[in-house]
């Protein structure tokens, strides 16, 4: 698509303004438990309350990309955010090994002190995200500690991370494809020639390991030696890893240039490929929404309708070369079934096959998917207007 329509770039400014005027100041004001320092997991969406009583770090990392990124939008108290997140990830989480913890209490005490590779993914992408406000060189220093950390301890002999310490099967591409992320905004953040270096080797475990080459579709589970677990001859997709793949690719694609592991054509085709899929098979034709799951023969595996496969699909469907305006505003209508009337800020996790909404807590969580949807899209769509 060339240039930009004006009423995909009203569309745009519409989600832009809901995080910086509704969702973010929502969260600054009632998910940040300011007294005891730390997030709230998630919000109910009538009283405004968080009924769990934990913290888990990936929550945590999460939090502090939400609000570095507001702080660049000047939404107030972010900055401060931000640092509770970074003071949390310090005192907290991290251990004596190098390693962070997964789980805490209200007041900040490990529950659970495994170690598990998806979080640590986020810890990564925190400490870059935090040092675009918060001077000095040790988050520089603690974002190459953990490089090497994972390096030392979570190397697998068969390629890519274990999922865990205790190590835990299945393994996933979940994990990997954060990671990639991380690496790719760690780059950004401190210009250090390993994460660009790791970021490649992420894309070429995908292209070479992951990636099932039959379908050109991505598997999600795999044994030890990463053979993909199948049931009946297939396996399971998710439309919304497809189209998060898209982007990372699309990414690392502008950052490496021509020192890519692998020539631009390759990447695009498979780029191709995993939306192709999605076209296909992975989107519900009635309500516009992208399924959670399907397998890859096509066959729907689970009918419903999360939030965040449909903050990927609009990235995705920007970024993609043949992209039209019907097709963004699509993407853009998908997303905004999902956000609560009132109160302005929340949003519907679920979204039946049926249409029908779920009334559960909104996760603190998913506001790292919205936010890194919704900016990612209007960078890119400002950029072409």
């Amino acid at each position: 698509m060339t240039g930009t329509n004006a009423s995909v770039l009203s569309a745009s400014e519409e989600a832009v303004s809901w995080l910086r005027n509704a969702a973010w100041p929502l969260w600054l004001e009632h998910g940040v438990d300011w007294a005891r320092g730390g997030f709230r997991e998630s919000l109910e969406l009538h009283t405004l309350r968080s009924p769990a009583a934990f913290r888990r770090l990936r929550v945590v990392s999460r939090q502090v990309f939400v609000f570095a990124e507001a702080h660049a939008l000047g939404v107030p108290h972010a900055a401060e955010a931000v640092e509770l997140g970074v003071a949390f990830l310090r005192d907290r989480a991290r251990q004596a090994d190098g390693g962070y913890a997964q789980r805490f209490d209200l007041d900040g005490a490990v529950i659970d002190g495994n170690r598990d590779l998806y979080d640590h993914a986020f810890v990564l992408l925190a400490l870059s995200s935090a040092s675009r406000l918060l001077p000095g060189d040790a988050l520089r220093q603690e974002a190459l500690a953990l490089v090497r950390y994972l390096d030392e301890e979570f190397a697998h002999p068969a390629g890519g991370y274990l999922e865990s310490l205790p190590p835990a099967l299945p393994r996933r591409q979940n994990p990997h494809m954060h990671l990639l992320e991380a690496f790719l905004a760690a780059f950004e953040a401190f210009g250090e020639a390993v994460f660009l270096e790791r970021a490649g080797e992420m894309v070429r475990l995908f292209l070479n390991r992951f990636r099932d080459p039959a379908t050109g579709t991505l598997p999600e589970f795999f044994d030890g030696e990463l053979v993909a677990q199948r049931e009946g001859g297939r396996h399971v997709v998710e439309p919304g890893h497809h189209c998060e793949w898209v982007w990372l690719i699309h990414w690392y694609r502008g950052l490496a240039g021509a020192n890519a592991i692998v020539p631009a054509d390759v990447l695009g085709g498979a780029e191709r490929d995993l939306l192709a899929f999605v076209d296909r098979h992975g989107v519900n034709q009635r309500l516009g929404t992208a399924f959670d799951e399907v397998w890859s023969d096509g066959s729907l595996k689970g009918p419903g309708s999360r939030l965040w496969p449909q903050t990927e699909r609009l990235k995705s469907e920007v970024l993609r070369p043949d992209a039209t305006p019907d097709s963004i505003i699509r993407a853009y209508d998908a997303l905004q079934q999902y956000f609560t009337p009132n109160p302005r800020g929340l949003w519907f996790e679920r979204i039946g096959v049926d249409g029908r909404a779920t009334k559960e807590p909104a996760p603190a969580s998913s506001l790292y998917h919205l936010t890194a949807s919704i900016l990612v899209s209007h960078r890119k769509l400002v950029g072409r207007a």
